[in-house]
Parts: structure tokens; C-alpha cells; sequence
């Protein structure tokens, strides 16, 4: 079964961040087997439809607003995953990855089978920001929830680690990321200095 492991958001923006780096994760903790590709699919909204088109399972991580307490997880599936994708839009990747469900089942190619482990934000507003605390404590259970999901799919996911062409370059990934922001009182007031040279 060709299965598709997608996360969507953007890292630029704090805990919009959260769905790349479970990807990011997966792909350094676990040996997936040939058949499984994880995506980083950022915000690419319709661009993403012929990743879908070959699949016959679709898991996404990614941050959603379920108006719970904040770190919050929550794993949907089947027939609801469209719904939640678009049920308060947080940014314009919500509402562009709806459009790529909605399409994919007007061509009759939606992966029959569909499940989205979404958190809770702590903070969307902090451009140049990494993960709050209470959501990158999530990543680890949300890991545990994709094994599980796999498992029932038929796949088993053991330890290890799966290369992933299609994920971000190393230099932005979590740890070189987060790492290198400037302290609270050398940032940029309406942004990251590494993006907005000169802004202060």
C-alpha cells in the first residue's frame, strides 16, 4: 500500500511549525518501510494533489485550532479529516490543503483511508519563532499515535531512521533553526532579523 505521511504548516511561524517538524521526527526515529514517503508539504496547497493522487492512505500532522486548551492533541479520521482541515482557518495552507482533499475526490483519487493528528497552538503570531514548549512536548506523542495508526494500516514502523528527500534542508530543521534565533531583546519586534535584515 503506497501510504503518504504529509505535514503541512509553516515553520516560520511558531507553532504553525508543529506538522513539518513531526516529519522532520518520524523520519530520524523510525525505519519506514518502501511504499511510505514522508512530505514536508509547508504551504503548498494544490501542489500537493498529485502526492495524494498516488496514495491509497493519507496521514497529516499538523497544527489546528479544535478551540481546546493549548498543547492540546486530537486524532481524526476518515470522512471528518476535511472538516477539521478547514473548521476555523489559522492561515492560508488550512484552507489550501481543503481544496486539495475536495479536489482529489472530484477526480475520484482521495485516499480512501485518512487520519490527521492535529495540536492545539500555543502562539501563531511570532515570525521567526520555533515550537512553544506545551506543542513540541506533543511531537513525541504524536509519533506514537502515527505508529499505531500505521499498525492498523498494516505498517509497521520500527527504530530507526528513513531517508527523505523531501523534507526541509538540514539548515532549517528544528534544532539549527530554533537554535539560532536571536535572544528576546536582539530580535527583531515584528519579526526574525535573519528574515528581516535592517527591520529594527
Amino acid at each position: 500500500m503506497q501510504v503518504l505521511i504529509l505535514g503541512i504548516g509553516n515553520v516560520l511561524w511558531a507553532d504553525e511549525g508543529f506538522g513539518v517538524r513531526c516529519v522532520e521526527e518520524m523520519a530520524e526515529r523510525f525505519a519506514l518501510p518502501e511504499g511510505v514517503k514522508l512530505l514536508d508539504g509547508g504551504t503548498q496547497g494544490l501542489y500537493l494533489l498529485p502526492f495524494l493522487e498516488e496514495a491509497q492512505a493519507l496521514l497529516v500532522f499538523d497544527a489546528i485550532d479544535y478551540g481546546l486548551p493549548p498543547g492540546t492533541l486530537r486524532l481524526i479520521e476518515g470522512d471528518e479529516v476535511p472538516a477539521f482541515m478547514g473548521a476555523k482557518k489559522m492561515s492560508l495552507h488550512q484552507t489550501g490543503f481543503q481544496d486539495v482533499i475536495a479536489t482529489a475526490r472530484l477526480l475520484g483519487r482521495c485516499p480512501p483511508q485518512m487520519a490527521l493528528i492535529g495540536c492545539q497552538p500555543v502562539e501563531l503570531e511570532d515570525y521567526g519563532g520555533g515550537l512553544r514548549p506545551a506543542v513540541a512536548a506533543q511531537i513525541a506523542p504524536a509519533l506514537e499515535m502515527a505508529q499505531g495508526i500505521l499498525a492498523r494500516w498494516g505498517i509497521t514502523a520500527t527504530s530507526g531512521t528513513t531517508p527523505s528527500p523531501d523534507l526541509a534542508d538540514s539548515a532549517i530543521r528544528r534544532d539549527a533553526y530554533e537554535s539560532g534565533r536571536p535572544a528576546a531583546q536582539d530580535a527583531c519586534r515584528t519579526g526574525d532579523d535573519r528574515f528581516f535584515p535592517g527591520a529594527r
